[in-house]
């Protein structure tokens, strides 16, 4: 009990004062430019490199990579970590997918990911808008591997089929956080639900590796993310990223503790141990950081293990 008020008291002693940004957090600038910026406009695609304020952003534009979201700009959920817009959503723009697949071409994509926001006033959710800008990409970039990041359809079995049945390479949905969060991280989604959109997807299409994501820094303890991990191998999980939560602006949620790179380290070796096929954990990584990379090497973990 009162090791509880302890832990209780610790976490709003921590996220009512401001903590000074870890040394092992800081990403400095990136010298140099590329063309990605100026593609991106020049089609009028959005990223959620952009949209989500991820801290890699000058990283990855400068060489060029870039996760293009698509069905808008605006999400019809709120969730407490993301700085997403979330007032009503408009149509989607008809014309998307083939924008996306040309910037892909134009920027010599080998490897195009592909996210969304969360539009649960579509019928289908957006899933044929995901399979239709598979389908695309696929036309203009033939080589090129696609990955794609969904929401949980809410946990309709038939969106997330018209996305399997497009044949995108890899399959992510992410997770988020713990269970016992989910209430102020994801207060829209159910943990068993995303977990169950993992499992189908992975009994659904076997042959397309499943991945997931976590954000460590919002309050939970090693045990729980340890029993997500569980949880999600259970659910035929292949590929994990997890990384740390950074508070986007002044209206999510606080940061309650940075993680120290060497906590990384060892939910990254816990995750080995559990079966993962590939995993990236530390303090920038971020659920398509290095997508390509993961990808090659989750499927050379896996021949390898036959």
């Amino acid at each position: 009990m009162f090791s509880d008020f302890c832990k209780r008291l610790k976490c709003i002693i921590l996220t009512t004062t401001t903590m000074r940004l870890p040394e092992w957090i800081k990403t400095g600038n990136i010298i140099g430019e590329h063309k990605t910026k100026k593609v991106l406009r020049s089609h009028g695609v959005s990223t959620v490199c952009e949209e989500a304020r991820c801290p890699n952003k000058g990283l990855c534009f400068s060489k060029p990579t870039a996760t293009f979201m698509i069905l808008g700009d605006s999400c019809t959920r709120n969730c407490g970590f993301c700085s997403v817009d979330s007032s009503r959503p408009a149509l989607p723009d008809p014309l998307e997918p083939e924008k996306i697949a040309l910037a892909s071409k134009e920027m010599e994509l080998r490897y195009v990911v592909i996210t969304s926001v969360t539009r649960d006033d579509l019928p289908d959710g957006g899933a044929g808008r995901f399979a239709e800008t598979i389908r695309m990409v696929r036309r203009h970039l033939p080589k090129a591997g696609i990955e794609v990041l969904t929401p949980d359809f809410l946990g309709s079995m038939e969106a997330l089929k018209i996305v399997l049945d497009a044949g995108p390479d890899v399959f992510n949905h992410n997770i988020e956080t713990v269970a016992r969060l989910y209430s102020q991280v994801r207060p829209q989604a159910v943990y068993m639900r995303s977990l169950e959109v993992l499992t189908a997807a992975s009994e659904m299409a076997p042959s397309i590796p499943t991945k997931s994501g976590l954000m460590v820094g919002l309050g939970e303890t090693s045990d729980e993310v340890a029993s997500v991990m569980r949880d999600m191998r259970s659910a035929g999980c292949r590929i994990l990223t997890i990384g740390q939560y950074l508070r986007p602006g002044r209206e999510n949620l606080p940061v309650v503790e940075y993680i120290h790179p060497e906590v990384f380290d060892r939910y990254r070796e816990t995750a080995l141990k559990l079966g993962f096929s590939s995993v990236a954990s530390g303090p920038l990584v971020r659920s398509s950081m290095n997508a390509e990379e993961m990808y090659s090497t989750s499927i050379y973990r896996s021949t390898s293990d036959k």
